[in-house]
């Protein structure tokens, strides 16, 4: 038996601004030293190595349920000392995401019908109407911000369309995800747990006026099957809602950096760009590339529910540990030449939608807004280069994402 490599300071290093515009080189370095780390002090298990990743999403003792973590916030101490923080992250709970077992079978169930990969085909072209329709406004020739005018806007209007919400909305729902995205930082402020508490508690009061609404009407959107699972008693409202909550925010953030990061990492490899250009038959496969070099979050987390041994490491139960992904998706071990970005590249098991039972339901509509982006831009301009320097989100210790993305058309 081994044990996990120790003595790393984690928390400067993830809150670092130059960490976050560029993770890589770091955990390089630690990658070397050992697939597995523990920050002592927190307790967290930090997994880097592919292989390791593999074992903690398949093993049957580690899950995603955060009241196993100990000592978490799922403990009286915890309420006592930090009421917002237990407010919140009870108030977050009740989702798919969130829960193991039986209770995540059950609320998973109502959707996958709905993400079949037949059912995400259908979908193509009201996909392939909305990038149309955002591109057709912008203009031929020029400068423009791709993040602002495309990558943004456009999963959340497909979420939209999907979901019967009214256009009016996506400055909220935005806004509101801004927010709640940032409980994926593990470690917040006390401003902004408050300021994610208020959020959710406002989408929560818009969700319940607009599923009155849809209710009423008759819908027959992707809203009504979430219409339909609490009707028949599947969720009771506060699993409705969250679960709901958990669509809006996962439904168009993991869209948003797949576009941006995507498109940044051709605009950095110009002979990739013209490869595509040339052979649209890769674009499929660039969106996984681009999915592992340059993934939309920094870390997955899972916490063990018993007592574990990955890689031969003991996990005591009760541990949370956190996925690397930046890591784990650029291991030499799995990967040939890993830090090259290659539209090509054949064998591509990259971890960015986690794995397991808690795979990203998601991924498949993803994929296909991607797939859809990235032809669309392709046709749209003949030239597209960088205008400037693109920024990222350093504001964001998870979320992995460009702030801006200025581009040159023609």
């Amino acid at each position: 038996m081994t044990q996990a490599v120790t003595g790393h300071d984690w928390w400067p290093m993830l809150t670092d601004p130059g960490f976050l515009e560029n993770p890589y080189p770091q955990l390089r370095r630690l990658q070397e030293q050992g697939p597995i780390h523990l920050d002592a002090q927190s307790g967290i298990y930090f997994v880097l190595g592919h292989e390791a990743f593999a074992q903690v999403v398949k093993a049957p003792q580690i899950g995603r349920d955060t009241r196993y973590w100990t000592p978490g916030w799922n403990s009286d101490e915890y309420r006592e000392r930090d009421p917002v923080g237990h407010a919140l992250y009870s108030g977050i709970q009740p989702q798919m995401i969130n829960v193991d077992g039986a209770d995540h079978k059950r609320m998973r169930g109502m959707w996958e019908d709905s993400f079949k990969a037949t059912a995400i085909r259908d979908l193509t072209p009201m996909v392939q109407a909305e990038a149309d329709r955002l591109l057709s406004r912008l203009p031929d020739t020029g400068e423009i911000d791709i993040i602002r005018d495309f990558a943004g806007p456009m999963p959340l209007r497909v979420l939209g369309k999907l979901l019967n919400l009214p256009e009016s909305q996506d400055e909220n729902i935005h806004r509101w995800s801004e927010a709640l995205i940032r409980v994926a930082d593990v470690v917040i402020s006390q401003e902004e747990k408050q300021q994610a508490l208020d959020a959710l508690t406002a989408c929560k009061d818009f969700l319940r006026g607009f599923l009155a609404e849809r209710r009423a009407a008759g819908d027959t959107s992707l809203t009504s099957v979430i219409l339909r699972a609490q009707d028949e008693g599947v969720l009771d409202e506060d699993e409705t809602l969250v679960n709901m909550v958990s669509m809006l925010i996962a439904g168009h953030e993991t869209t948003v950096t797949l576009i941006g990061n995507g498109l940044l990492l051709l605009l950095q490899n110009p002979g990739e760009m013209e490869r595509l250009r040339a052979d649209r038959s890769l674009v499929r496969g660039a969106v996984e590339e681009f999915l592992r070099y340059e993934p939309g979050g920094n870390m997955i987390l899972r916490v063990a529910r018993e007592d574990v041994e990955i890689c031969g490491i003991p996990i005591p139960a009760g541990s949370p540990l956190l996925g690397m992904i930046g890591a784990v998706n650029r291991d030499p071990a799995r990967f040939d030449d890993p830090d090259r970005v290659d539209v090509g590249r054949v064998a591509n098991p990259h971890f960015t939608f986690g794995g397991g039972v808690h795979f990203c339901l998601g991924a498949p509509l993803a994929r296909l807004e991607g797939l859809v982006a990235f032809n669309a831009l392709l046709d749209r301009w003949p030239s597209i280069t960088l205008a400037g320097k693109a920024r990222w989100r350093v504001d964001r210790l998870n979320a992995r994402g460009l702030a801006t993305l200025p581009v040159r058309v023609g």
